[in-house]
Protein backbone atom coordinates (compact mmCIF):
# COMPACT_ATOMS: atom_id res chain seq x y z
CA UNK A 1 0.00 0.00 0.00
CA UNK A 2 1.54 3.36 -1.18
CA UNK A 3 1.79 5.72 1.56
CA UNK A 4 -0.28 9.10 1.71
CA UNK A 5 0.83 12.08 -0.86
CA UNK A 6 1.33 14.68 1.84
CA UNK A 7 0.77 17.27 -1.17
CA UNK A 8 -3.07 16.22 -1.70
CA UNK A 9 -5.83 17.72 0.55
CA UNK A 10 -9.33 15.94 -0.23
CA UNK A 11 -12.58 17.37 1.55
CA UNK A 12 -17.13 16.96 1.83
CA UNK A 13 -19.36 18.53 3.68
CA UNK A 14 -21.53 16.11 4.86
CA UNK A 15 -24.73 18.59 4.55
CA UNK A 16 -24.30 17.68 0.57
CA UNK A 17 -22.43 19.19 -2.49
CA UNK A 18 -23.25 22.56 -3.30
CA UNK A 19 -24.95 23.46 0.22
CA UNK A 20 -23.77 26.34 2.52
CA UNK A 21 -21.21 23.92 4.69
CA UNK A 22 -19.89 22.81 1.30
CA UNK A 23 -19.66 26.54 0.29
CA UNK A 24 -17.99 27.34 3.72
CA UNK A 25 -15.54 24.38 3.74
CA UNK A 26 -14.51 25.68 -0.28
CA UNK A 27 -13.66 29.24 1.28
CA UNK A 28 -11.58 28.02 4.04
CA UNK A 29 -9.24 25.81 2.04
CA UNK A 30 -8.92 28.52 -0.93
CA UNK A 31 -5.33 29.60 0.13
CA UNK A 32 -4.22 25.84 0.27
CA UNK A 33 -3.07 23.93 -3.12
CA UNK A 34 -4.14 20.99 -4.49
CA UNK A 35 -7.38 20.96 -2.63
CA UNK A 36 -10.44 18.83 -4.06
CA UNK A 37 -13.48 17.92 -2.88
CA UNK A 38 -15.30 15.13 -2.78
CA UNK A 39 -19.14 14.69 -3.50
CA UNK A 40 -21.55 13.76 -1.11
CA UNK A 41 -25.20 13.61 -1.76
CA UNK A 42 -27.37 13.65 2.09
CA UNK A 43 -30.06 11.82 0.66
CA UNK A 44 -27.83 8.94 -0.97
CA UNK A 45 -25.92 8.80 2.65
CA UNK A 46 -24.44 4.91 2.11
CA UNK A 47 -23.72 4.99 -1.58
CA UNK A 48 -21.57 8.30 -1.16
CA UNK A 49 -20.02 6.09 2.01
CA UNK A 50 -18.63 3.59 -0.76
CA UNK A 51 -18.10 6.48 -3.34
CA UNK A 52 -15.85 8.20 -0.81
CA UNK A 53 -14.17 5.63 0.69
CA UNK A 54 -12.95 4.00 -2.65
CA UNK A 55 -12.10 7.71 -3.66
CA UNK A 56 -10.02 7.93 -0.70
CA UNK A 57 -8.64 4.69 -0.78
CA UNK A 58 -7.30 5.36 -4.65
CA UNK A 59 -5.91 8.46 -4.12
CA UNK A 60 -4.40 8.63 -0.91
CA UNK A 61 -4.30 12.16 -0.13
CA UNK A 62 -2.10 13.57 3.43
CA UNK A 63 -5.34 14.41 4.40
CA UNK A 64 -9.19 14.45 4.87
CA UNK A 65 -11.07 17.27 6.03
CA UNK A 66 -14.89 16.66 7.01
CA UNK A 67 -17.36 19.53 6.95
CA UNK A 68 -19.61 18.45 9.36
CA UNK A 69 -20.47 15.03 11.61
CA UNK A 70 -22.35 12.50 10.04
CA UNK A 71 -22.05 9.05 11.09
CA UNK A 72 -21.34 8.15 7.10
CA UNK A 73 -18.85 10.85 6.73
CA UNK A 74 -17.21 10.34 10.19
CA UNK A 75 -17.04 6.40 9.29
CA UNK A 76 -15.61 7.03 6.55
CA UNK A 77 -12.96 9.36 8.34
CA UNK A 78 -12.04 6.66 10.65
CA UNK A 79 -12.10 4.04 8.36
CA UNK A 80 -9.42 6.09 5.92
CA UNK A 81 -7.27 7.07 9.13
CA UNK A 82 -7.11 2.78 10.31
CA UNK A 83 -6.78 1.22 6.98
CA UNK A 84 -5.52 4.08 5.02
CA UNK A 85 -3.21 5.60 7.38
CA UNK A 86 -4.62 8.96 6.00
CA UNK A 87 -5.26 11.83 8.71
CA UNK A 88 -8.45 13.33 9.23
CA UNK A 89 -9.57 16.97 10.29
CA UNK A 90 -13.27 17.79 10.77
CA UNK A 91 -15.35 20.94 11.31
CA UNK A 92 -18.90 21.11 13.20
CA UNK A 93 -21.05 24.02 14.54
CA UNK A 94 -22.74 21.50 16.91
CA UNK A 95 -21.80 19.15 19.84
CA UNK A 96 -22.80 16.00 18.03
CA UNK A 97 -23.34 13.32 21.29
CA UNK A 98 -26.47 15.99 22.42
CA UNK A 99 -27.57 16.98 18.77
CA UNK A 100 -28.49 13.18 18.46
CA UNK A 101 -29.75 12.55 22.09
CA UNK A 102 -32.04 15.66 21.27
CA UNK A 103 -33.82 13.70 18.81
CA UNK A 104 -33.53 10.32 18.87
CA UNK A 105 -32.64 9.90 23.14
CA UNK A 106 -32.30 5.92 22.83
CA UNK A 107 -28.54 7.11 20.45
CA UNK A 108 -27.50 9.59 22.85
CA UNK A 109 -25.01 6.85 24.63
CA UNK A 110 -23.68 5.28 21.20
CA UNK A 111 -23.62 9.38 19.73
CA UNK A 112 -21.72 10.23 22.84
CA UNK A 113 -18.83 7.43 22.27
CA UNK A 114 -19.02 8.25 18.67
CA UNK A 115 -18.57 12.44 19.21
CA UNK A 116 -15.47 11.29 21.55
CA UNK A 117 -13.65 8.91 19.28
CA UNK A 118 -14.39 11.32 15.92
CA UNK A 119 -12.47 13.91 17.99
CA UNK A 120 -9.48 11.35 19.57
CA UNK A 121 -9.10 10.10 16.59
CA UNK A 122 -8.57 13.38 14.15
CA UNK A 123 -5.41 15.18 13.53
CA UNK A 124 -7.52 18.80 14.10
CA UNK A 125 -10.88 20.58 14.77
CA UNK A 126 -12.15 23.49 13.04
CA UNK A 127 -14.71 24.38 15.48
CA UNK A 128 -17.53 26.73 14.35
CA UNK A 129 -17.29 28.50 18.24
CA UNK A 130 -14.38 28.73 20.74
CA UNK A 131 -16.94 26.47 23.20
CA UNK A 132 -17.06 23.48 20.68
CA UNK A 133 -13.13 24.01 20.41
CA UNK A 134 -12.65 23.40 23.81
CA UNK A 135 -14.90 20.81 24.24
CA UNK A 136 -13.11 18.87 20.86
CA UNK A 137 -9.70 19.38 23.40
CA UNK A 138 -11.43 17.60 26.18
CA UNK A 139 -12.41 14.89 24.01
CA UNK A 140 -8.92 14.13 22.73
CA UNK A 141 -8.68 16.30 19.46
CA UNK A 142 -4.88 17.21 19.52
CA UNK A 143 -5.41 20.68 18.21
CA UNK A 144 -8.29 23.25 17.42
CA UNK A 145 -8.99 26.50 15.15
CA UNK A 146 -12.57 28.32 15.57
CA UNK A 147 -13.93 29.51 12.44
CA UNK A 148 -17.09 30.63 13.09
CA UNK A 149 -18.42 31.57 9.70
CA UNK A 150 -19.21 34.82 8.02
CA UNK A 151 -22.41 35.91 5.39
CA UNK A 152 -23.10 33.64 2.96
CA UNK A 153 -26.36 35.08 2.12
CA UNK A 154 -25.99 37.23 -0.91
CA UNK A 155 -24.55 40.89 -0.71
CA UNK A 156 -24.52 42.51 2.87
CA UNK A 157 -25.00 46.06 1.53
CA UNK A 158 -28.07 45.99 0.09
CA UNK A 159 -30.24 49.03 0.08
CA UNK A 160 -32.29 48.06 3.31
CA UNK A 161 -35.31 50.43 2.77
CA UNK A 162 -36.10 49.51 -0.71
CA UNK A 163 -36.15 45.80 -0.22
CA UNK A 164 -37.88 46.18 2.80
CA UNK A 165 -40.81 47.56 0.94
CA UNK A 166 -40.31 45.09 -1.78
CA UNK A 167 -40.54 41.79 0.42
CA UNK A 168 -43.28 42.96 2.13
CA UNK A 169 -45.51 43.94 -0.63
CA UNK A 170 -44.41 40.50 -1.93
CA UNK A 171 -45.35 38.35 1.20
CA UNK A 172 -48.48 40.64 2.16
CA UNK A 173 -47.46 41.96 4.99
CA UNK A 174 -48.49 45.83 5.92
CA UNK A 175 -45.62 48.19 5.26
CA UNK A 176 -46.08 49.56 8.97
CA UNK A 177 -46.12 46.46 10.81
CA UNK A 178 -43.19 45.89 13.43
CA UNK A 179 -42.04 42.40 11.71
CA UNK A 180 -40.41 40.09 14.53
CA UNK A 181 -38.78 37.11 12.70
CA UNK A 182 -36.35 34.24 11.76
CA UNK A 183 -35.21 32.92 8.40
CA UNK A 184 -33.53 28.81 8.93
CA UNK A 185 -34.16 25.45 8.50
CA UNK A 186 -37.79 24.47 9.72
CA UNK A 187 -36.85 21.30 10.57
CA UNK A 188 -38.87 19.25 13.34
CA UNK A 189 -37.93 17.57 16.13
CA UNK A 190 -40.13 14.53 17.13
CA UNK A 191 -38.57 14.14 20.36
CA UNK A 192 -39.66 17.61 21.43
CA UNK A 193 -42.62 18.39 19.16
CA UNK A 194 -40.73 21.83 18.60
CA UNK A 195 -39.14 23.26 15.21
CA UNK A 196 -37.80 26.66 14.79
CA UNK A 197 -40.55 29.26 14.86
CA UNK A 198 -42.70 27.23 17.16
CA UNK A 199 -42.34 29.64 19.87
CA UNK A 200 -43.18 32.99 17.68
CA UNK A 201 -46.54 31.17 16.36
CA UNK A 202 -47.33 30.46 19.80
CA UNK A 203 -46.71 33.94 21.15
CA UNK A 204 -48.79 35.53 17.94
CA UNK A 205 -52.01 34.14 19.66
CA UNK A 206 -51.16 35.92 22.75
CA UNK A 207 -49.76 38.93 21.66
CA UNK A 208 -52.58 41.81 21.80
CA UNK A 209 -50.02 44.64 20.36
CA UNK A 210 -51.60 45.79 17.37
CA UNK A 211 -48.76 46.34 15.37
CA UNK A 212 -46.69 43.04 15.46
CA UNK A 213 -46.89 40.73 13.04
CA UNK A 214 -44.85 37.38 12.49
CA UNK A 215 -42.57 36.15 9.73
CA UNK A 216 -40.56 32.78 9.43
CA UNK A 217 -38.86 32.21 6.29
CA UNK A 218 -37.52 28.62 5.46
CA UNK A 219 -38.84 25.37 4.81
CA UNK A 220 -38.70 21.95 6.15
CA UNK A 221 -40.89 19.45 7.92
CA UNK A 222 -41.97 21.76 10.69
CA UNK A 223 -43.60 24.10 7.77
CA UNK A 224 -46.03 22.03 7.95
CA UNK A 225 -46.65 21.75 11.46
CA UNK A 226 -45.94 25.49 12.06
CA UNK A 227 -48.64 26.38 9.48
CA UNK A 228 -51.11 24.38 11.23
CA UNK A 229 -50.22 25.81 14.58
CA UNK A 230 -50.95 29.24 12.96
CA UNK A 231 -54.86 28.18 12.12
CA UNK A 232 -56.69 31.56 11.28
CA UNK A 233 -54.09 33.77 11.80
CA UNK A 234 -52.15 32.49 9.04
CA UNK A 235 -51.30 35.15 6.49
CA UNK A 236 -52.99 37.71 8.81
CA UNK A 237 -50.30 37.90 11.52
CA UNK A 238 -47.98 34.84 11.01
CA UNK A 239 -46.22 34.48 7.53
CA UNK A 240 -44.75 31.24 6.76
CA UNK A 241 -43.32 32.18 2.86
CA UNK A 242 -41.04 29.38 2.74
CA UNK A 243 -37.31 29.24 1.57
CA UNK A 244 -35.71 32.12 -0.03
CA UNK A 245 -32.35 31.86 -2.82
CA UNK A 246 -29.11 31.88 -0.54
CA UNK A 247 -28.13 34.68 -2.50
CA UNK A 248 -31.26 36.21 -0.92
CA UNK A 249 -31.18 35.86 2.44
CA UNK A 250 -29.36 39.37 3.52
CA UNK A 251 -32.26 40.87 0.99
CA UNK A 252 -34.95 38.87 2.39
CA UNK A 253 -34.01 39.98 5.83
CA UNK A 254 -34.31 43.63 5.22
CA UNK A 255 -38.70 42.34 6.03
CA UNK A 256 -37.80 42.02 9.40
CA UNK A 257 -37.53 44.61 12.32
CA UNK A 258 -36.54 42.41 15.30
CA UNK A 259 -34.69 38.42 14.93
CA UNK A 260 -35.68 35.46 17.18
CA UNK A 261 -32.57 32.93 17.73
CA UNK A 262 -34.13 30.27 19.64
CA UNK A 263 -31.76 28.61 21.59
CA UNK A 264 -32.10 26.06 24.19
CA UNK A 265 -30.29 26.04 27.00
CA UNK A 266 -28.19 22.08 27.00
CA UNK A 267 -25.52 20.93 25.29
CA UNK A 268 -27.04 21.55 21.85
CA UNK A 269 -27.40 25.69 22.27
CA UNK A 270 -24.95 26.11 25.00
CA UNK A 271 -22.32 25.64 22.15
CA UNK A 272 -23.63 27.12 19.45
CA UNK A 273 -22.90 30.68 17.62
CA UNK A 274 -25.60 29.61 14.48
CA UNK A 275 -24.43 30.59 10.79
CA UNK A 276 -27.56 33.45 11.11
CA UNK A 277 -26.30 35.69 13.96
CA UNK A 278 -23.35 37.03 11.86
CA UNK A 279 -26.40 37.43 9.09
CA UNK A 280 -28.81 39.37 11.97
CA UNK A 281 -26.08 41.31 12.63
CA UNK A 282 -24.98 42.37 9.16
CA UNK A 283 -29.09 43.79 9.08
CA UNK A 284 -29.23 45.34 12.12
CA UNK A 285 -31.66 43.40 13.61
CA UNK A 286 -31.49 43.10 17.21
CA UNK A 287 -32.03 39.25 18.58
CA UNK A 288 -34.19 37.80 20.87
CA UNK A 289 -32.61 34.67 22.25
CA UNK A 290 -31.52 32.68 25.47
CA UNK A 291 -28.72 33.29 28.00
CA UNK A 292 -26.28 31.37 25.88
CA UNK A 293 -22.73 31.91 25.98
CA UNK A 294 -22.55 33.08 22.73
CA UNK A 295 -25.33 36.16 24.17
CA UNK A 296 -23.17 37.93 26.79
CA UNK A 297 -20.15 37.07 24.34
CA UNK A 298 -21.36 38.89 21.38
CA UNK A 299 -24.33 40.45 22.28
CA UNK A 300 -23.81 43.43 24.54
CA UNK A 301 -26.63 45.86 24.99
CA UNK A 302 -28.49 44.53 21.16
CA UNK A 303 -29.60 41.28 22.61
CA UNK A 304 -32.85 40.22 24.72
CA UNK A 305 -31.81 37.17 26.28
CA UNK A 306 -35.00 35.50 27.98
CA UNK A 307 -35.32 32.91 30.47
CA UNK A 308 -36.13 28.90 30.33
CA UNK A 309 -34.82 25.83 29.48
CA UNK A 310 -35.23 26.11 25.68
CA UNK A 311 -37.92 27.94 23.35
CA UNK A 312 -40.45 25.01 23.57
CA UNK A 313 -40.84 25.80 27.15
CA UNK A 314 -43.57 27.83 28.39
CA UNK A 315 -41.26 29.60 30.92
CA UNK A 316 -39.76 31.05 27.70
CA UNK A 317 -42.71 31.33 25.75
CA UNK A 318 -44.32 33.45 28.38
CA UNK A 319 -41.44 36.01 28.51
CA UNK A 320 -41.21 36.07 24.90
CA UNK A 321 -45.15 37.27 24.99
CA UNK A 322 -43.77 39.68 28.19
CA UNK A 323 -41.32 41.32 25.90
CA UNK A 324 -43.14 41.66 22.76
CA UNK A 325 -46.52 43.58 24.46
CA UNK A 326 -44.16 46.64 25.33
CA UNK A 327 -42.07 46.45 22.34
CA UNK A 328 -41.72 49.69 20.52
CA UNK A 329 -39.69 51.05 17.10
CA UNK A 330 -37.55 52.97 19.68
CA UNK A 331 -36.39 50.10 21.85
CA UNK A 332 -35.56 48.30 18.26
CA UNK A 333 -33.48 51.67 17.60
CA UNK A 334 -31.57 51.80 20.29
CA UNK A 335 -31.25 48.68 20.38
CA UNK A 336 -29.90 48.47 16.68
CA UNK A 337 -27.97 51.47 17.10
CA UNK A 338 -25.30 49.60 19.37
CA UNK A 339 -25.17 46.49 17.02
CA UNK A 340 -21.01 46.59 16.19
CA UNK A 341 -20.67 47.74 12.17
CA UNK A 342 -18.39 44.46 11.68
CA UNK A 343 -18.42 42.00 14.52
CA UNK A 344 -14.29 40.53 14.41
CA UNK A 345 -15.45 36.74 14.58
CA UNK A 346 -17.28 36.67 11.93
CA UNK A 347 -14.88 38.10 9.57
CA UNK A 348 -13.94 35.83 6.87
CA UNK A 349 -10.17 36.94 5.22
CA UNK A 350 -9.09 36.26 8.88
CA UNK A 351 -10.90 32.64 9.52
CA UNK A 352 -9.17 31.32 6.39
CA UNK A 353 -5.75 32.61 7.14
CA UNK A 354 -6.24 30.93 10.43
CA UNK A 355 -7.57 27.51 8.75
CA UNK A 356 -4.91 27.79 6.27
CA UNK A 357 -1.83 27.85 8.98
CA UNK A 358 -3.77 25.52 10.87
CA UNK A 359 -3.36 22.72 7.86
CA UNK A 360 -0.63 23.47 6.85
CA UNK A 361 1.18 22.92 10.03
CA UNK A 362 -0.72 19.54 10.50
CA UNK A 363 0.58 18.76 7.13
CA UNK A 364 4.18 19.49 8.34
CA UNK A 365 3.66 17.59 11.49
CA UNK A 366 1.77 14.42 9.67
CA UNK A 367 4.97 14.40 6.98
CA UNK A 368 7.46 14.45 10.09
CA UNK A 369 5.48 11.74 11.58
CA UNK A 370 5.80 9.60 7.94
CA UNK A 371 9.06 10.23 7.55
Amino acid sequence: MRPPDAREIRWFATKGTGTNDAVRMAKLLSELARTTELPFQKNRKLTSFWTLLQEVRRQRPGLLVMEGTGIFGGLVCLLSRFFLRVPYVFSSGDAVGPFIAAHVPIAGPIAAIYERFLCRCSAGFIGWTPYLCGRALTFGAPRAVTAPGWVLGGNSAVDREASRESWRAQWGIPQSSIVVGLLGSLEWNRHRQYGYGLELVRAAHRVKHPDLVFLIVGDGAGRKRLCEEAGDLLGKRIFLPGAVPLDQVMSALSAMDVASLPQSMDGVGLFRYTTKISEYAEACLPVITAPIPMAYDLGEGWMWRLPGGGPWEESYVSALVALLETLDREQIRARSAVIPKSLDAFQCEPQVRRVTKFIEEILEAEARHLA
